[in-house]
């Protein structure tokens, strides 16, 4: 067997029929990533009949003066065969020693556990400790089981299964995502399919949160467009709707009131107790719903044209759609258009034959408590599996230059103070 740099079109050709594979592991994720900063390199291991039989996308980046290689959702390998993974592993070594780069971090997809939308545990990889102990006999340092998103690509995520019927699968959403979908509908959200113009809204709803720039979504959207892999779309608040919806709930409370009121009035009925407790209640919603038609009405003199509430960038890998980046308007967030922008873009791609839907990286699903609770809560209520992943591995290649890099650390932090 031997190592070979591969063409854009063996590569693909290869990751089209690997039994595992990711959308990071891909030629067009590579050439967004080049416009990111990063070297990329297509490697194969070739067995003695000229087959490719493993094989990686690599990203290379430039740390603190020392090249450092990056393998995202890990190397497209049988990791259960430990031959295979040996000679790859080898090879590899040799080939990144040989170019100075210090060493590669994989995520591999692994998978550790698997919990239900409950977020219960309801299976675990038998074969997992092998896989394990695997890498570690070929020197993969495992960094840790981290909860949250310290490493390459998250340890847990969620992925839906849309090879189903749409009841099935709006059945299998918790009930506060049932009602919210049904709210925002009510309320006057839709739903709208947008292009490489509009991802300013995405950027603008998620650049608190992410330190990209609005180039990198251009980058991708440009690259997975040229093959069809790519999709935006956004939910729209329609404020006219909204307006009135708010009016018709505001006078029919105020209608319900006065006949409360009347009857509270009438000296000759009896219980007023319960009818006076009923329009403590009703002064309340009425209140209330008053407050949403100003609202409502202000919203619509300043905006309209509508609102944009929700924005989504979709990637298409094989049978799997990855909701790459999605964002959504703090401002309004109550109209739920997030909750109702999913539901329509899991409806779209079942009915178009995708079988998986990933939603993403969640933090640890048995956790109690932590600071990513409410996302890991919205991703699960859409009835998905969790899966839970090994974590980063590292994989020294070149160990003088890499015993350089670490005893520089310290000396880094110093000047960064």
């Amino acid at each position: 067997m031997y190592l070979k740099e591969l063409t854009n079109e063996e590569f693909s050709n290869f990751t089209d029929v690997f039994f595992q594979s990711s959308v990071y592991q891909t030629k067009e994720y590579a050439f967004a990533m080049n416009k990111q900063g990063f070297d990329s390199v297509f490697l194969g291991l070739i067995d003695d009949n000229k087959h490719i039989v493993a094989a990686s996308l690599l990203l290379i980046q430039k740390k603190s003066g020392f090249k450092y290689a990056y393998a995202p959702r890990g190397f497209l390998i049988d990791y259960t065969n430990f031959s295979l993974l040996q000679n790859f592993t080898t090879a590899i070594k040799k080939y990144l020693g040989k170019k100075d780069i210090i060493a590669v971090k994989i995520a591999p997809m692994i998978v550790k556990s698997i919990y239900n939308a409950k977020n219960v545990l309801i299976g675990n990889n038998r074969n997992y400790d092998t896989l394990f102990e695997n890498l570690k006999k070929l020197n993969y340092y495992h960094l840790g089981y981290n909860s949250y998103f310290e490493a390459l690509k998250p340890r847990f995520e969620v992925i839906l299964d849309i090879d189903k019927d749409l009841p099935s699968l709006f059945k299998n959403f918790n009930r506060g995502m049932k009602n919210k979908v049904k709210n925002s509908i009510y309320r006057g959200t839709n739903i709208y399919r947008g292009n490489k113009e509009d991802l300013q809204e995405l950027y603008l709803q998620v650049k608190d949160r992410y330190s990209r720039k609005l180039g990198y979504y251009d980058d991708i959207y440009q690259y997975f467009d040229k093959g069809k892999k790519v999709d935006f779309y956004y939910s729209k608040l329609n404020t006219e709707i909204f307006l009135r919806v708010s009016k018709r709930l505001y006078e029919t409370q105020e209608q319900y009131n006065t006949t409360l009121n009347n009857i509270i009035m009438n000296k000759s009925v009896q219980k007023k107790e319960y009818y006076i407790s009923k329009k403590i209640v009703a002064d309340t919603n009425l209140e209330r719903y008053k407050t949403r038609l100003v609202k409502a009405t202000n919203l619509l003199r300043d905006n309209p044209g509508g609102i944009i509430t929700a924005t989504a960038l979709v990637l298409k890998h094989r049978d799997t759609v990855y909701l790459f980046m999605d964002g959504y308007d703090k401002r309004y967030k109550e109209f739920n258009g997030k909750h109702l922008l999913l539901w329509s873009l899991i409806q779209k791609y079942s009915q178009e034959g995708f079988k998986h839907f990933s939603l993403g990286g969640v933090s640890n699903v048995t956790l109690e408590e932590n600071d990513y609770k409410g996302l890991t809560t919205f991703k699960t209520g859409f009835g998905g599996i969790t899966y839970e992943y090994a974590g980063d591995f590292e994989l020294i290649t070149n160990q003088a230059l890499y015993f350089m890099y670490k005893n520089a650390a310290p000396l880094r932090n110093i000047f960064k103070r």
